[in-house]
């Protein structure tokens, strides 16, 4: 591979990286091409990106973004080494952990989620449990919306408890 290659590869690499607030570095070399093919097309369905990565181009990829501190990631940046990009933060984990089911990889050597950096397999359940932004909105609304819910339920009940008063009073008057 030529320098001007190699140079290529890197800013290719700079500007995926930099727009992405979610990426996992993996490892998939034991996976024959049967199990390879599977994993890609199950990226594909949930919409996760799935690229082969020479680890010093994504070394000097990661070192050339301004803004972003990814020095935790550079211990796992060792042996093969594979790229998923998404948009949610949980998706490849869930997909990994799913996968795993059937094959013994691919491994999770560490994951940029969000500013934040998780090294090792043993962060996989952590990763897996993260919720998305619209999970987070959701949860929000919800809490805000229970305590409306009760002071509409309170004051419906009131009116049926005046109007139960006000006809028992009416009563014994006649």
């Amino acid at each position: 591979m030529t320098r001007e290659e190699k140079n290529q590869i890197i800013d290719e690499l700079k500007v995926t990286l930099s727009n992405s607030n979610v990426f996992y570095l993996t490892d998939t070399s034991a996976l024959d091409a049967e199990a390879t093919s599977t994993l890609r097309r199950e990226c594909f369905k949930k919409d996760i990106q799935l690229k082969v990565v020479k680890n010093t181009l994504l070394k000097k990829a990661l070192e050339q973004i301004d803004g972003k501190d990814y020095s935790p990631l550079y211990e796992a940046l060792k042996g093969n080494t594979s790229l998923m990009f998404a948009e949610t933060g949980n998706v490849p984990a869930k997909l990994i952990k799913e996968f795993r089911k059937k094959h013994e990889k691919p491994l999770l050597k560490a994951a940029y989620v969000e500013e934040e950096c998780y090294v090792g397999d043993d962060n996989l359940n952590a990763l897996c449990d993260i919720k998305s932004k619209n999970d987070l909105i959701a949860d929000v609304v919800l809490l805000l919306e229970s305590p409306i819910k009760n002071v509409i339920s309170a004051v419906q009940s009131g009116q049926n408890n005046i109007a139960g008063l006000l006809k028992t009073l009416e009563e014994r008057a006649s």
